[in-house]
């Protein structure tokens, strides 16, 4: 992640829609790729950066939760939407007034998800399954609590075949707090969950049926047992006793799928966190393209320490939670090479897999 400038000299940030300097407009361009200042002219926008002539993704314009400019349409049709935006293929139910606030923090969530997608070059879009999302809210009386059993619709956030399904309460504050703390997770945030369950969606494209020998000899045989009789095991009798050597949360230790999706969502954390802190000139050990993941660990856990010291001094949660202990470290590696060259198999190759998956539980 980076942060940007105005054609003022002023500061932008990611979620920016107007510089605080000069008020001229801003938004992401998909012409130069970054976050700049616009000069509106008739009925489109230019952008200062490269010239390009944009408009307003529909969600921008129309709906307020975006922040993106994309190329203009030909006359006449309808207004575009950016290349997140189009991603979406349910929102929130936006009757109920409070879930356009959530649908907001939702797309602003997804747009740092695609932002670091693109920026390590993996695919998501010309391959199968292609990805998607659904942003869903429970349906369920007021005074219904869904684990009794009462009749409800609740929505459980997970990833099956290229579509990842976010809960909305998650971009609820309170109620998110209120799970994190009620499911022990140091660590549960929006982005998070979008991290998690793209890993879901990654283990699909690029292990599924091309990389499973490796994945198994590192994290595990994910048939034995299966996903279902796994996760049922752990919500009974809770995580492994030594997960904590071996795992770098207890829901990792659940079953491999869960482990791998828990890594790799460190993994972005980790890359994330460092690509800002180069962006900021914090003094870390030099990381160039293609050196081993440990050096990205040891910048990662240096980072953690001095933040979670400023942290602590008022109060807040540590940035770093984590003790990513070796074999950990082993995993993180295994993702790091499977990043550097992704080779997601060909859509005939999956498709002959389709009525296979079809009976077989996804991961969430």
């Amino acid at each position: 992640m980076r942060t940007f400038s105005c054609q003022c000299g002023n500061r932008l940030f990611f979620e920016n829609t107007r510089c605080l300097g000069c008020e001229r407009e801003v938004g992401w361009c998909e012409g130069c790729h970054q976050i700049g200042s616009f000069a509106q002219a008739n009925d489109h926008f230019v952008c200062d950066d490269c010239g390009q002539n944009m408009q307003k993704c529909h969600n921008y314009s129309s709906e307020h939760v975006c922040n993106r400019f994309v190329l203009p349409l030909e006359s006449g049709e309808e207004l575009p939407l950016c290349q997140s935006c189009v991603l979406t293929d349910t929102i929130p139910d936006l009757a109920i007034e409070v879930n356009r606030k959530k649908w907001l923090r939702l797309e602003q969530a997804k747009r740092r998800l695609i932002y670091q997608l693109d920026e390590l070059h993996l695919p998501y879009q010309n391959v199968v399954p292609a990805l998607s999302f659904d942003f869903k809210g429970n349906v369920a009386p007021e005074d219904c609590v869904y684990r009794l059993g009462e009749e409800a619709e609740f929505v459980y956030t997970g990833h099956a075949d290229g579509k990842i399904t976010i809960n909305i309460d998650e971009a609820d504050d309170v109620k998110r707090e209120t799970l994190r703390v009620d499911m022990n997770e140091p660590q549960r945030t929006l982005i998070g969950h979008f991290r998690h369950e793209i890993a879901h969606y990654y283990w699909q494209l690029l292990i599924q049926n091309q990389q499973e020998e490796s994945f198994i000899a590192l994290f595990g045989d994910h048939n034995n047992p299966d996903y279902a009789t796994a996760l049922e095991l752990y919500y009974q009798q809770g995580p492994q006793a030594d997960w904590n050597i071996n795992f770098i949360s207890a829901y990792a230790s659940s079953h491999p799928w869960e482990d791998f999706a828990e890594t790799f969502a460190l993994y972005l954390d980790i890359r994330a966190v460092l690509d800002m802190a180069e962006e900021l000139k914090i003094p870390l050990p030099l990381i160039k393209v293609g050196d081993e993941c440990t050096k990205y660990v040891i910048a990662y856990q240096k980072l953690g320490i001095i933040v979670n010291e400023l942290n602590r001094c008022l109060g807040i949660f540590d940035l770093v939670p984590e003790i990513i202990v070796e074999p950990v470290v082993q995993k993180l590696a295994y993702i790091h090479e499977l990043l550097l060259n992704p080779k997601p198999a060909l859509p005939t190759q999956i498709a002959d897999r389709v009525e296979e998956q079809a009976t077989v539980p996804q991961p969430g």
